[in-house]
């Protein structure tokens, strides 16, 4: 089985958002699965099996599988291409818990189709606004997309704001939401900056995040009337994401890069 380490919205190595995909030779156990990525150790692991015309992802972090992730999506696109599994003009469609998406290459950036994820004003749980030492001025849930998860969009005042959190993590993973926070970009040329924050799930923060971006872009649509944005997500790794508006879809665009590629082990 041929296993890579793409970092996806990335545009050189050792930014953006590591990602490990795994190119299934067959169905394996969910166990196994969630033991790779706890060996693999990063925010995602994807796991791609061909189905007919398409292909099934999962996706698995540390500790826990999840119903959506876009770095790694785009990181599974990226990876059918460089294996040649799919020609560099084809576009690529994933069978996943979230529905079809799907991912093509545009003006040389990978684009994936993701379900936008539009929040509704909310109050934060008990003890998530001292655990992360903010002061909001909207907070919004999404929906949840069926495994009982959801994140909480937290506004608050200025771009230094989102740089200047430090969030109480051991309160945090007690908490079963991710929580993410942005912001108005100073300037150009950002429309919006973020971090996001999923201690639950085993990633105390995410460098960058597809799935975020899917509450993000329709959030951000509404204050600045814009349907196409540029964002960043202010981590210590960084990341730039394109994106797009379409209906109840999101079209986030970004590059990818090869770190590293190998084949597992036969008695793995």
């Amino acid at each position: 089985m041929r296993l890579f380490h793409v970092d996806a919205f990335a545009s050189r190595p050792f930014e953006g958002n590591p990602a490990a995909v795994c190119l299934l030779d067959r169905e394996r156990p969910d166990s196994w699965m969630q033991h790779l990525a706890a060996e693999m150790n990063l925010s995602e692991t994807a796991f791609l099996l061909p189905a007919g015309s398409h292909y099934g992802l999962r996706w698995f972090t540390p500790t826990t599988e999840v119903p959506l992730c876009g770095h790694a999506t785009l990181a599974s696109a990226h990876a059918l291409w460089e294996s040649g599994l799919l020609p560099s003009d084809a576009a690529a469609t994933f069978e996943t818990r979230s529905g079809l998406l799907g991912a093509r290459r545009v003006d040389g950036r990978i684009e994936i189709d993701l379900p936008a994820a539009p929040v509704a004003e909310s109050a934060l749980p008990q003890g998530a606004q001292r655990a992360l030492g903010v002061e909001a001025v909207f907070v919004g849930r999404t929906p949840d997309r069926g495994l009982g998860d959801v994140d909480y969009l937290v506004e608050v005042p200025s771009e230094a704001a989102v740089g200047a959190l430090r969030p109480d993590f051991t309160t945090l993973r007690a908490i079963a939401a991710g929580f993410i926070v942005t912001a108005a970009a100073t300037s150009p040329p950002y429309d919006f900056v973020s971090r996001y924050f999923a201690a639950f799930a085993g990633i105390d923060e995410d460098p960058v995040t597809g799935a975020a971006h899917c509450a993000l872009l329709p959030h951000w649509s509404r204050r600045l009337g814009k349907t196409s944005m540029t964002a960043f997500q202010a981590s210590t790794r960084g990341g730039i994401v394109h994106g797009r508006v379409a209906g109840d879809r999101v079209l986030l665009s970004g590059g990818a890069v090869t770190v590293f590629q190998g084949d597992l082990a036969d008695h793995v």
